[in-house]
């Protein structure tokens, strides 16, 4: 049998020339890592409505995908047989207030990506901070 597949979409989400970055609840996979809003696809759902659904889930923001900035890809870090791929879409915003689930992340900021480079990022994260 071959190397599994996972499949994570994100979205950048600007404002005024600043992105919102998560930080991931301590306690759980990544803790107190920062990333960007997304998440898993589901079986059989199409990539950006699983980005959008995502978003709404982590942050209540409703958004609209405008395109892709990058696409990354990477053995499971836990040892697994997994190859995990990650798309990281350019998502626009309704501009509402952010409300974080508390069971996956517990702050968020909006950053320019020269103060996000700064903060502890998951690798994927970093290396699109420059696209």
């Amino acid at each position: 049998m071959g190397t599994a597949e996972k499949h994570l979409v994100y979205c950048w989400i600007e404002r005024d020339g600043a992105v919102l970055f998560l930080r991931r609840t301590e306690g759980t996979f990544h803790g107190g890592r920062w990333e960007l809003p997304g998440g898993t696809v589901e079986p059989g759902e199409p990539m950006e409505t699983a980005a959008v659904r995502e978003v709404a889930e982590e942050t209540g923001l409703t958004i609209r995908i405008t395109g892709e900035r990058s696409r990354h890809s990477w053995m499971d870090v836990t040892g697994r047989d997994l190859r995990v791929h990650a798309r990281i879409y350019v998502a626009a915003d309704g501009a509402g207030e952010v409300v974080l689930n508390p069971g996956e992340h517990q702050e968020y900021a909006w950053l320019t990506p020269a103060k996000a480079a700064g903060l502890d990022l998951l690798p994927h994260v970093r290396e699109t901070l420059t696209p």
